[in-house]
């Protein structure tokens, strides 16, 4: 089971593994606080990816085609996070206030598409 959550938000043991998919670790949040307990940011969007989106709604979809782009180059990431799902909970965290456009919720889309 993959879920999505913002790093911000309390931990829960629904969380299941916790894995931070940003690039940059959260503003003002300790590890511990986080309970982060695997940070993949080889799969986060490029530093350029990610500043040209800005999280502007508008640039919404072609966002999620440029960064399945990218993604293409990082199979062995994506298998691993598929594993995980396979094996327990995993919960995506993401640090961006926009809980409708985030690159968690293009990663739970590929990894649902890739269970069916």
């Amino acid at each position: 089971m993959i879920r999505i959550k913002r790093v911000y938000e309390e931990p829960s043991p629904q969380d299941g593994l916790r894995i931070l998919v940003d690039r940059l670790w959260p503003r003002g949040l300790t590890k511990q606080r986080a309970a982060v307990q695997l940070w993949l940011k080889d799969l986060a969007p490029s530093t350029e990816l990610r500043k040209w989106f800005g999280h502007d709604a508008h640039k919404w979809r072609q966002f999620q085609a440029r960064y399945r782009k990218e993604l293409r180059d990082k199979q062995d990431a994506l298998k691993l996070l598929k594993q995980k799902g396979k094996e327990q909970t995993v919960t995506l965290l993401y640090g961006a206030r926009d809980e409708e456009h985030n690159e968690a919720l293009v990663l739970k889309g590929i990894l649902a598409s890739r269970a069916r």
